[in-house]
């Protein structure tokens, strides 16, 4: 049987006879040298975002950046915090504080003081942390500590979002009543290394709390009440103006929705020139970075997902890292040439849902790694990407009792994506109605459905615009008035109350400001930024509408044709009339009307009387009036600074009144 040292020590002295009694005692006292010290502390793991990407790009200035931020916030506010760094990496560090308490606040002003040097700093120079905090018992050696409570402390880092911070459920028991942030749960966790799953929680640095689920939010009983006159209206209006419509067969139960969850495993070299081993690695580090900024993907970290440096089944990769999907590939650089190979995996049956090739040509390793993980962003993640339409086929496999409120979001995206047809409109917001009625709290589904009035104004698929327009506001104040909003409704939310302070307000001001802030969520999203620019048009800020479109169009793989219209918008009212008249001839149909425009202000008068015969001849009755029908246009500001000169421009184009 084996025996502790202590016994040991005992055991020889009382088996050793004529030797003095005080050998077992010395043998004793030098055995407490070898005895491991254990004490229990918080710890804090903290580790850079997008770090091989940085020092890829700016290898002096990353490393500047860093140590300035640690000399100036993160030491200060540790030791402020009574903290002390223990173990310093290249792009992290961890820290013990003898209270809990201490470490949490530590995190949240750690992140709270990035958040506001960043806000000055260019994008590709911001320094962005993930921050885990565990409270445990460690192994003291020296400065040193070791053990499970360090290591679970570093594995809740690799799951916590950028700018973010995730701790244990032992932190959150001890803190939840003695601060006000919240905790959100983000279920269990199987994390390598670790036998039994671990509970984590993210921390809302807005203050309220969340920990006892997104189902308790309440609005105020004024709020209540006009919610239920709202949806009255909105159900009575549906059926008067659509028709009740069968909605698709539902077939068999699947699991309940969770947040998808990516990882993105070093891109292989099959150059076989080993001094090419980094330009797969850098590519899957610049996926990594921007996929991590989209609220409704959650991406592991690079230390997490680049142990798997050889070749491995995506199903062990997917139960280790408690991920649903796995992104793969590969390299092969010749010269000047780079093909790059990427694919997506459903990491529970291995199956693949999307696979991709990108072919680039230049020396510029960094440049050609930063396009590809644009592109293959562009393809995955947003509002339309592969890894979004494989969620919503998982939520029309569920049966009707057991779908949760997410489940009803993404049935009714898949219409609503499906095109901006009036029918497709029509079927995403009675989902959304039906949704709101079994999770009568939900700021998701008001926002949507207020998305699907506006939708009804811009297309024209409705009678009585006025009514849609204050159906839309009301639904969007009350989503905005809901606490605990996730970060996908906190994006929807300003995203829609962009919408109708332009559409029901007229304050264009305020709606520009709401699509900054949204815009500001998604630094990487063509759609969402191309969408929202409009609203900076609409304030006069054109010059930044144009940069965020021409950014979308380069950004995105396979650019909408409505990207072209709106950017030759901007330039039209920017007076580059040449350069609204190229982009409006990209696209496959432009609208007759913004063409003929640009082509007067273009100098090109016969162009564009051509286009309104054109459309006389189509359609003989349709004159001036018809183009300042809609409810926006009748406000004073818009009618001065945008619709009016555009008239003219149709008169001189010969459009009558």
């Amino acid at each position: 049987m084996l025996r502790s040292l202590e016994q040991e020590c005992w055991y020889i002295g009382s088996k050793t006879k004529g030797v003095s009694s005080r050998i077992p005692r010395i043998l004793l006292a030098a055995s407490t040298a070898f005895v491991m010290e254990r004490k229990l502390t918080a710890i804090l793991a903290a580790d850079v975002v997008g770090y091989a990407a940085h020092m890829e790009r700016d290898e002096k200035g990353t490393h500047e950046r860093l140590v300035a931020r640690r000399k100036e916030l993160f030491e200060p506010e540790i030791a402020l915090h009574h903290g002390r760094v223990f173990k310093l990496m290249g792009d992290g560090m961890l820290a013990e504080f003898g209270s809990v308490v201490d470490a949490v606040e530590c995190a949240v002003s750690i992140q709270r003081g990035l958040a506001e040097r960043n806000a000055n700093v260019p994008e590709d120079q911001r320094i962005q942390v993930r921050i885990g905090i565990n409270l445990g018992e460690v192994i003291v050696e020296g400065d040193d500590r070791f053990g499970e409570g360090v290591n679970i402390a570093a594995r809740l880092e690799q799951i916590a979002e950028p700018g973010g911070i995730c701790v244990s459920a032992k932190v959150t028991r001890e803190v939840e009543k003695k601060l006000a942030f919240g905790f959100e749960p983000m279920g269990a966790h199987q994390v390598k290394n670790i036998a039994e799953p671990v509970q984590a929680f993210r921390i809302r640095l807005d203050g309220a709390s969340a920990s006892s689920s997104r189902v308790g939010r309440k609005l105020s009983k004024r709020g209540i009440a006009a919610a239920v006159g709202v949806l009255a209206l909105l159900i009575v209006a549906a059926a008067a103006w659509y028709g009740l419509k069968e909605l698709p067969a539902i077939v068999s139960a699947a699991s309940v929705s969770r947040e998808p969850s990516v990882a993105v495993l070093p891109f292989a070299n099959m150059s076989g020139d080993p001094r090419q081993d980094y330009v797969g690695p850098g590519i899957a580090e610049g996926i990594i970075t921007i996929l991590s900024s989209y609220p409704t993907v959650r991406v592991v970290s690079r230390t997490s997902s680049f142990v798997y440096d050889k070749p491995v089944k995506v199903q062990q990769v997917g139960q280790e890292l408690n991920v649903n999907y796995v992104i793969e590939g590969s390299v092969k650089k010749a010269g000047e040439k780079v093909r790059v190979t990427a694919q997506l995996i459903d990491a529970v049956s291995g199956d693949h849902v999307w696979a991709d090739s990108y072919d680039e040509e230049g020396d510029d390793i960094a440049t050609i790694q930063d396009e590809v993980a644009n592109r293959i962003y562009s393809s995955l993640a947003g509002l339309r990407g592969e890894i979004m339409k494989k969620e919503e086929a998982q939520a029309w496999n569920k049966s009707g009792p057991s779908l949760e409120e997410y489940d009803y979001y993404l049935r009714g995206h898949h219409h609503f994506f499906r095109g901006p047809e009036e029918e497709n409109n029509a079927n995403a917001r009675l989902i959304w109605q039906e949704g709101l009625e079994k999770f009568p709290d939900s700021a998701l589904l008001r926002t949507m459905i207020a998305f699907t009035h506006s939708r009804d104004l811009n297309n024209e698929f409705t009678d009585n615009p006025w009514r849609s327009a204050e159906l839309g506001w009301k639904l969007a104040q009350e989503a905005e008035a809901i606490e605990n909003k996730s970060r996908l409704e906190t994006l929807l939310s300003h995203w829609c109350m962009a919408a109708f302070y332009y559409l029901h307000e007229g304050d264009f001001e305020r709606s520009a400001d709401e699509a900054e802030v949204a815009a500001k969520m998604v630094p990487n999203d063509s759609f969402t930024r191309a969408d929202l620019a409009w609203y900076l048009i609409a304030a006069g800020r054109t010059e930044r509408a144009i940069e965020w479109l021409e950014e979308s169009i380069r950004r995105d793989a396979s650019p909408l044709d409505w990207y072209f219209g709106e950017l030759a918008v901007a330039y039209y009212f920017e007076g580059r009339a040449d350069d609204a008249v190229t982009q409006f001839l990209k696209m496959k149909q432009p609208y007759r009307p913004n063409l003929a425009a640009a082509y007067v202000r273009a100098g090109k008068l016969a162009e564009a009387q051509a286009i309104i015969a054109a459309l006389r001849k189509d359609r003989p009755d349709y004159g001036i009036k018809d183009e300042a029908t809609f409810p926006t246009f009748k406000i004073p500001q818009f009618r001065e600074s945008l619709l009016k000169p555009y008239l003219a421009d149709l008169a001189k184009a010969g459009l009558p009144e």
